[in-house]
């Protein structure tokens, strides 16, 4: 429909990465049922697959950076309703459709006589329905826990228009980009170990939305520098790439500690692989992992229900699941992942999408712009 396409920018490798940060959560909550028959050293990695939200964070501003910014900037807060619709078409209806499979698995248990008060509880439904549940309102995780992040992703959402009007970054020079990167990681720092954090996963009801927007901001800021530094990328990707790999090992040596380091690794990283994408050899494009980016939300929002669930029906001994049982709950995720992407999340996203832009051209407003 004119004047209401979504810009689309196609690098999939950024795609690709996600994919991969998806299944390290995944395994990161599955690990410890794991833990007698792995090695140690693989449980300690897996334990860690949290910080894989940080760079879901990260490249969220990079990728609206690099999609809508131009356009907000174009059109200033006049853009920002259809910003913030299409938004809310990509994470929203999967998100209530989970949810309400949580609802209908929490009246079941209740039914049964096994409820779990503690996870399920029906006075703070409502926070997660409208997805303010991450905004301080309540101490606790509860219903979908990984949903705790889509929350966080919202409110970076209602923080990006104003972020894009308020500053382009096209405009610094690229070493004051940089010093903003270190001021953003220097900053949530602060903040989360004044406020007693010993990890970027420390307490996230309290620390979640402060970690969110400062890493959807750093993310704003390397799309700027990938954008500006494509025409000869190799340098500052191997820049970037070294970076990450500094502060990853002064991070594992102790001499960093995780709230400084990570952030900072993540940028390089994000900035390695940003300017890198377009490339057909990039491993990230391949067709079957850029599939596990697609697919990824999906995967994201189901994966810990779900493994409630399958431990309830499946599992004699949570602390102890064999592997063959785990590699079956991974399959199944797998493919409840693919359904749900093709079945519930892309076609919600799509009528949503109509009915908004449908909604905005019987607008005085619009119907004005179009004459």
């Amino acid at each position: 429909m004119t004047g209401v396409v979504e810009p689309k920018a196609n690098l999939p490798a950024l795609t690709g990465i996600r994919g991969l940060a998806a299944w390290f959560v995944v395994l990161y909550h599955i690990r410890l049922s794991a833990a007698a028959q792995l090695p140690p050293e693989l449980i300690s990695a897996l334990a860690k697959g949290y910080l894989a939200v940080d760079l879901f964070f990260m490249l969220s501003g990079f990728v609206l950076w690099l999609n809508y910014g131009e356009r907000l900037r174009r059109d200033g807060l006049a853009a920002a309703p259809l910003f913030l619709s299409r938004r809310i078409a990509r994470i929203w209806p999967l998100h209530l459709f989970i949810l309400g499979g949580a609802v209908a698995f929490a009246a079941v248990l209740t039914l049964a006589g096994r409820p779990n008060p503690e996870d399920f509880p029906w006075h703070e439904l409502p926070l997660h329905i409208l997805l303010v549940q991450n905004w301080g309102f309540t101490p606790d995780l509860s219903w979908n826990d990984p949903a705790w992040s889509i929350s966080c992703e919202l409110a970076a959402y209602l923080f990006f228009p104003f972020l894009v009007l308020a500053v382009d970054w096209r405009r610094l020079p690229s070493a004051a980009l940089v010093g903003l990167l270190l001021v953003a990681a220097l900053a949530l720092h602060g903040i989360m170990t004044a406020g007693g954090a010993d990890s970027l996963n420390y307490e996230i009801t309290r620390f979640g939305l402060v970690r969110a927007l400062a890493e959807f901001s750093m993310g704003t800021i390397l799309c700027a520098l990938c954008q500006r530094w494509r025409a000869a990328p190799a340098l500052p990707a191997i820049g970037g790439a070294a970076a990450a790999l500094l502060m990853t090992s002064l991070w594992l040596a102790g001499a960093v500690h995780e709230t400084l380091a990570m952030p900072l690794a993540f940028a390089g990283l994000l900035l390695a692989v940003g300017l890198t994408a377009g490339h057909p050899a990039n491993p990230l494009g391949w067709r079957p992992i850029h599939y596990l980016g697609e697919i990824s939300y999906a995967t994201y929002l189901v994966h810990f229900l779900l493994y409630v669930a399958f431990k309830l029906f499946f599992v004699d001994d949570p602390a102890h699941v064999p592997l063959p049982l785990l590699g079956l709950f991974l399959l199944i995720t797998l493919l409840a992942s693919a359904a749900l992407y093709h079945g519930v999340e892309r076609p919600a996203q799509r009528l949503l999408n109509r009915a908004f832009d449908n909604a905005a051209l019987r607008l005085p407003s619009a119907s004005a712009r179009r004459t």
